[in-house]
């Protein structure tokens, strides 16, 4: 099973891994492949940056995501998005708090 993985500046640490169940085969066409995302969550992560290919099979775990679920998301609909660790979104919803704390006694 492959997959692409993407990164989004506007929120750090959440990625998606998209399913390429046609590669290599699918490589001649230009295509949005985060096209298969639903709009709600794509207007949410912003612009994506490709990072790499993955052949999943290749593999037996990733570094933050179970491979298992991330094979079976692939498998049902066509993506996987992985959020950041409950610790580190706690502390960037805090990060964010405080910025617009700041900004309102500016």
């Amino acid at each position: 099973m492959h997959c692409d993985v993407y990164k989004f500046a506007k929120n750090e640490d959440w990625y998606v891994y998209i399913a390429r169940p046609n590669y290599p085969d699918d490589t001649d066409e230009i295509r949005d492949w985060l096209g298969v995302l639903p709009s709600d969550i794509r207007q949410k992560l912003g612009l994506g940056t490709f990072v790499m290919h993955l052949d999943l099979n290749a593999r037996e775990k990733l570094a933050r995501a179970d491979i298992d679920d991330v094979k079976a998301k692939l498998a049902e609909q066509g993506y996987y998005v992985q959020a950041p660790p409950a610790d580190i979104l706690a502390a960037q919803a805090m990060a964010k708090a405080k910025a617009l704390q700041d900004k309102k006694y500016d």
